[in-house]
């Protein structure tokens, strides 16, 4: 018959919770057998717990309890039950999965095309008054974007001209063809690898802070704070991102072209002797300008796609770090995804351009 005080109190003594532990396993019968709770001076919630999982959360078949230790059971009784383990997954539960997997790749898909929807509403807007749109907002994202990437992207594009200069000068001279390193180079990094190299290193630098500072705007409430005020989220925080985006990004795409060329100059002028001066003469004439204009085109796709996502990933956050992070990660990946498949789809439809 348990008797004494069972509180948190007590039972959070190391030495009284032995005993207690001790004397509920050589009780047997647990809620087949009767209990008499009537000698026990205080019963609070860790008390009425400590008998109700040891009962197998079900009533004993005779009970003696005072009217608020009956009262404290019954409480914890009403609790919900924590659910079992879940064990291996059959069939239909597999199922049920892919299921709810394909219901959350919807409703990002829907949630996608509502945010490219607003922003083009947005965009009219903007042009019905222009004197009243965020032109701070577009300034500041327009100069974090694009003027402060300046540096990577020039680095970056200096050293892929010269690995890939260094790598085809090897072949070339085997077949006494080191003149065509100024065909090859022109057409490759023109056409796809400065505009993707460029979109690739926006998405991983851009993109990401994009998604962590509308993140922590939704962590912090501000975007709560934004609507109550009256202030459309995709007017003040989309828009202005996505136009940045969408100027700058082609702008990015000509500079890292032009470090990549560069590079590729010096590196074919050590290596094969071409001299920069042929270079610079050779280029315009087997590179044609349409190639030029299509890199500008799909470099501005480029930067809209890369800010849309950015946004849909940021207000998408939910109120806790863990999903900030999770959300940054995703953004950037599906950003570097987005800008390889519009680029792999321009390829293709355009392949009779500029060749």
């Amino acid at each position: 018959m348990p008797e004494g005080d069972w509180t948190a109190a007590q039972l959070s003594l190391p030495s009284v919770w032995r005993q207690v532990a001790a004397a509920l396993a050589g009780t047997r019968g647990g809620a087949t057998a009767g209990w008499d709770l009537r000698r026990i001076g205080a019963l609070d919630y860790l008390g009425a717990l400590t008998f109700w999982e040891h009962w197998g959360r079900q009533w004993p078949a005779h009970l003696e309890a005072s009217d608020e230790q009956r009262a404290m059971l019954e409480r914890v009784a009403a609790l919900p039950q924590t659910p079992p383990a879940r064990g291996p997954r059959g069939f239909l539960g597999q199922m049920d999965d892919f299921g709810v997997g394909v219901l959350g790749a919807m409703a990002q898909v829907r949630d996608f095309l509502r945010l490219m929807g607003q922003l083009l509403l947005d965009f009219l807007r903007l042009l019905r008054a222009p004197q009243a749109g965020p032109w701070r907002d577009f300034s500041g994202s327009l100069y974090r974007i694009g003027a402060q990437a300046l540096p990577i992207t020039a680095l970056v594009g200096f050293l892929i001209g010269v690995v890939l200069a260094y790598l085809m000068s090897q072949v070339l001279r085997q077949f006494g063809a080191e003149a065509f390193i100024v065909n090859i180079l022109g057409l490759a990094l023109i056409r796809e690898l400065g505009p993707l190299l460029g979109a690739v290193l926006i998405a991983g630098r851009s993109g990401s802070a994009i998604t962590a500072q509308i993140g922590v705007m939704r962590v912090t409430e501000e975007l709560d704070a934004m609507r109550v005020l009256g202030i459309a989220p995709g007017f003040r925080l989309v828009m202005p991102r996505a136009l940045a985006l969408g100027i700058a990004m082609p702008l990015i795409a000509v500079w890292t072209t032009l470090a990549a060329l560069l590079g590729g100059m010096l590196a074919a002028d050590i290596t094969l002797g071409i001299t920069p001066a042929f270079f610079l003469e050779a280029l315009p004439k087997v590179v044609r300008v349409s190639n030029l204009t299509l890199a500008m085109g799909k470099s501005v796709l480029f930067g809209v796609s890369i800010a849309l996502i950015a946004c849909h990933f940021g207000l998408r956050v939910k109120p806790n770090t863990e999903s900030l992070g999770q959300g940054t990660t995703a953004s950037v990946v599906a950003s570097i995804t987005a800008v390889i498949l519009i680029d792999a789809l321009i390829a293709v439809l355009f392949k009779s351009v500029g060749l």
